[in-house]
């Protein structure tokens, strides 16, 4: 069963105690180390081994797709720690049939979208598509922010859920 309410309150204390919701500052903050490089078909990757937490990024990440993708990473050291130390693990972003890739999905989606801005968006007439267009965030994970949210009492008509297939068409170039 995945806990909403705890993948948002960790998300706000991780926000809280950075006085950011900037990934860069939250990653160095935990004291995970970050690593840059060109890697094939890979936009990011987290693992813990020797008690050494590290994700892994690609060069080529625009700084959104970047956010994002770390965002994700993020929510992975916080919540899979155990996961990715019995051996390397790729997740996939936006897997919605696997807990672990949706758990860091609203974790990613808490730390990077605020409840505040997405309500008073959808409150001024905003649909999906221009809301994710005005906070430069992937539509689809604005919809799992949505779904996140009504988790916790709010009532939006999220028009349609993301498929597990999410970033198949999304590349690091």
């Amino acid at each position: 069963m995945i806990d909403s309410f705890g993948i948002f309150n960790k998300a706000e204390q991780l926000i809280q105690k950075a006085g950011t919701n900037n990934v860069m500052q939250i990653a160095n903050d935990l004291g995970v180390k970050l690593y840059f490089g060109n890697y094939d078909n890979l936009l990011g990757m987290y693992t813990c081994k020797w008690k050494h937490r590290m994700i892994f990024l690609n060069n080529n990440l625009e700084d959104h797709m970047l956010q994002m993708v770390l965002a994700h990473e993020i929510g992975h050291d916080i919540f899979h720690r155990d996961l990715a130390s019995e051996g390397l693990k790729e997740f996939a972003l936006f897997n919605l049939k696997n807990i672990t890739e949706y758990e860091a999905n609203a974790f990613a989606a808490h730390i990077l979208l605020k409840n505040e801005e997405v309500l008073n968006f959808v409150r001024d007439g905003y649909d999906v598509a221009q809301i994710a267009s005005t906070l430069n965030s992937n539509i689809k994970l604005l919809l799992i922010k949505m779904q996140e949210m009504n988790k916790m009492g709010f009532d939006f008509n999220v028009p349609y859920r993301p498929c597990s297939n999410v970033f198949r068409d999304v590349s690091a170039n």
